[in-house]
């Protein structure tokens, strides 16, 4: 199976099924000599593991990680890091009654049809736990970022109708909330909306929102591997993600250049008087806050019966059982937040031979042992 492989030095290769002993990844091309532990990572995968709330599956997993690989008295030793989460909490039972079924939303049709035969178990690699593997990978992304100066913070800006006020807009609420959104008037908003749409048996989706700070003019490429370019792919990649926009994004079609140009001005350094364009211009990271937005599809997996086929090409009903989370945004802030550290952790580290100066830095007056 191709594509389970992300980025150019700094790269990650994920791995495992939803219902299989579990999953993994492993990070190539990190840098020796950065302290990581296992509870760098943790903390990331405790922000995406499910049962935390009436708002997401009941399905318990702790989603411990253990480090396998690529670690020593604390430190990365510049070899491949191997990162296990282990299931242990998989019920394949309640997949029996749609093993030759195709759930509507869901991959089980388009991934017969590419293979003649798929892990009918949660999905297997389509599972949405398969981003377990990315998150890992991606706090030791954001780790080796915090070395730079550069943070990488994702949030939800919408669920359903439910929109984040600008007023009210408070990072740290973000935190507070089992929606992770940074306006505790809307979380509560939000959660009487849900909560309807649970007694309904329906899903509901939502707006990701992503800020990059600290990220230097000139991170990119200009032509096919542009930053927004690369972000949208990486972002694109997640389950469930419909749409990404930088900056204004789509608003930008309906306005002007006038209104849409950043200015710029000098002083002690060169800056920018609005941020219309999210921090990216002409595929290269401008100086400015990276802006980036998200936007996933409502849970596929309803029990309300919907129109559908077996193998056979027979029609049928199905409505759809087991644990699945009513809302996906709270538990994917966190991947999107990832997937954003890793790529640009990456393009960083390709960006420091554009110049022949940044090279001699760091091999003029060099002196190796042989």
């Amino acid at each position: 199976m191709a594509g389970s492989t992300w980025g150019t030095i700094l790269t990650m290769t994920t791995w495992g099924e939803s219902h299989g002993s579990g999953l993994g990844v492993t990070v190539d091309g990190c840098p020796a000599g950065l302290f990581l532990c296992e509870e760098d990572i943790q903390k990331y995968l405790d922000r995406r593991k499910p049962g935390q709330s009436r708002f997401t599956t009941a399905r318990r997993e702790g989603d411990r990680v253990e480090i396998l690989s690529g670690v020593f008295e604390g430190r990365t030793t510049g070899t491949p890091v191997c990162l296990l989460v282990r299931n242990t909490d998989q019920r394949s039972h309640d997949y029996s009654a749609i093993m030759d079924v195709y759930r509507p939303g869901h991959a089980d049709y388009t991934f017969d049809m590419k293979y003649g035969f798929r892990d009918y178990r949660g999905g297997g690699r389509s599972s949405g736990r398969e981003t377990l593997g990315r998150v890992a990978a991606g706090a030791v992304a954001a780790k080796l970022l915090a070395e730079l100066g550069v943070t990488v913070t994702a949030y939800v800006r919408s669920i359903g109708p439910v929109t984040v006020s600008e007023e009210r807009f408070d990072l740290p609420q973000a935190a507070e909330n089992r929606l992770c959104m940074p306006d505790a008037s809307a979380a509560a908003e939000a959660e009487r909306y849900l909560d309807g749409m649970m007694a309904a048996n329906d899903s509901v989706g939502g707006v990701v929102e992503c800020i990059m700070r600290g990220v230097p003019a000139g991170i990119g490429e200009p032509v096919f591997d542009k930053l927004d370019a690369r972000l949208a792919h990486a972002v694109m990649s997640i389950g469930a993600v419909k749409g990404v926009e930088i900056g204004d994004g789509f608003a930008a079609a309906g306005s002007s250049g006038s209104r849409n140009n950043d200015g710029f001005r000098g002083g002690r350094a060169i800056h920018k008087t609005t941020n219309h364009a999210g921090g990216i211009l002409g595929g290269l990271s401008d100086g400015d806050t990276i802006v980036l937005r998200a936007a996933f599809k409502p849970t596929p997996s309803i029990a309300q019966p919907q129109q559908t086929v077996n193998r056979a090409g027979e029609n049928t009903e199905i409505a759809v059982r087991g644990r699945h989370d009513p809302v996906i945004v709270p538990r994917a802030a966190v991947v999107v937040e990832t997937m954003c550290a890793f790529t640009l952790a990456d393009m960083m580290l390709m960006n420091m031979s554009s110049k022949l100066e940044n090279v001699k830095k760091v091999y003029n007056g060099q002196s190796f042992a042989g």
